[in-house]
């Protein structure tokens, strides 16, 4: 009867001839075999210092070089610690002020000011005199996306 060392446990276990005559006689069991196939390494979470299995390939296209052990660790660094202020893509000199709650605050209906369009969901707001900080009533008017690319790409009037 052939006799085996399992190559993770080092366990010995019973193998079929034909097993080992075709090379499948290496692990006692799937979880042997599972475990003794990993190549990666335990890190430990940026956020929580929790430990967490990582394969190579995540250690290796890690952009930051930090590890997480879940998504909402790792959008608590990005939104926390990373990209705050002028690192985030968004960011405008320091100001933010959503144009949208302004239209509505002072009830001037979604429309778009060339085309008509209605859709609330293709609408945004331009500044006429096109200054960011000028953010008074009178200077801002609700285009759809395509009508605002016009307005700024080639200069057509409103």
């Amino acid at each position: 009867m052939p006799d085996v060392k399992c190559r993770f446990c080092r366990k010995v276990f019973y193998a079929k001839p034909s097993w080992i005559k075709y090379g499948h006689a290496k692990y006692c069991s799937q979880k042997c075999q599972f475990e003794g196939r990993k190549n990666g390494k335990i890190v430990e979470c940026f956020i929580c210092k929790k430990k967490v299995y990582k394969q190579l390939k995540a250690l290796k296209h890690s952009k930051s070089g930090k590890f997480f052990c879940s998504k909402s660790c790792q959008t608590i660094w990005r939104n926390t610690i990373e990209f705050i202020g002028p690192r985030h893509s968004n960011w405008k000199n320091g100001e933010h002020v959503e144009y949208r709650n302004v239209m509505r605050r002072h009830r001037i209906k979604p429309i778009c000011k060339l085309c008509r369009q209605t859709d609330k969901r293709i609408l945004c707001v331009h500044h006429l005199d096109k200054n960011r900080k000028n953010n008074k009533v009178s200077n801002l008017i609700w285009l759809c996306y395509n009508c605002h690319h016009l307005v700024h790409n080639y200069k057509i009037s409103i």
